[in-house]
């Protein structure tokens, strides 16, 4: 039996088409969402950017837009569709703060379990998100890297939480938590070295819970 190349061919093209075209009609979907602040159609954005998140970066630079659009857009989009149940949830909610926010003379040393332990020595802005978190029923976690999430999931079992961390990293891991109501805040300032965060926009989104006032 002769195998149909030139159909298998015409087949493949069509499929790659209809991918960009997907991709393309994500990307302005997002970005629509994104700049008016109104989300339409989420599932479908985040499916599609997810699946193809290196062609969408592509796509992003060939009409020389800044690839960390595809990054703004699904966090974004995450953060519109997990906002009510982060608020309603109970339990344990945590802050999840990258070890790149210290200070270089951080005093801190390194759990295994749980990542660094803030002395609150003032030199940076971490041990006044964490006592501020304290007052709002959340624990913060400042962690070496992404391997610890997991470790601090295993070992407390958080309902919900909140993370920080640049563009790209920030939206591979809320994609990883998503199982639990998660809300994203990108680093000001990135660098991997004395990074800065919107405190303030932190503390909004603890406050925004409904945190009893026993815990």
């Amino acid at each position: 039996m002769q195998i149909p190349y030139e159909f298998l061919g015409r087949i493949f093209i069509y499929l790659i088409i209809l991918t960009l075209a997907g991709i393309l009609l994500a990307l302005i979907v997002g970005a629509y969402s994104f700049r008016k602040r109104h989300i339409i159609f989420p599932s479908f954005v985040l499916f599609i950017l997810y699946m193809f998140y290196t062609p969408a970066k592509w796509i992003c630079r060939v009409f020389h837009i800044r690839d960390t659009l595809v990054d703004e857009i699904l966090i974004e989009v995450r953060n519109a569709v997990m906002l009510d149940e982060f608020r309603n949830s109970s339990g344990l909610r945590v802050v999840f703060l990258p070890q790149c926010l210290r200070h270089a003379r951080c005093p801190a040393r390194c759990d295994p379990i749980h990542g660094y332990e803030c002395r609150r020595c003032g030199l940076c802005s971490i041990g006044y998100i964490s006592e501020e978190a304290e007052k709002r029923g959340f624990r913060a976690f400042v962690i070496p890297g992404g391997s610890f999430i997991k470790k601090i999931i295993k070992n407390y079992h958080p309902t919900s939480c909140i993370g920080v961390a640049c563009y790209t990293e920030l939206a591979e891991a809320m994609e990883e938590v998503s199982f639990m109501p998660v809300q994203g805040i990108c680093l000001l300032k990135d660098g991997c070295f004395e990074t800065e965060v919107d405190v303030e926009a932190i503390i909004e989104k603890m406050e925004a819970c409904n945190v009893r006032s026993d815990r």
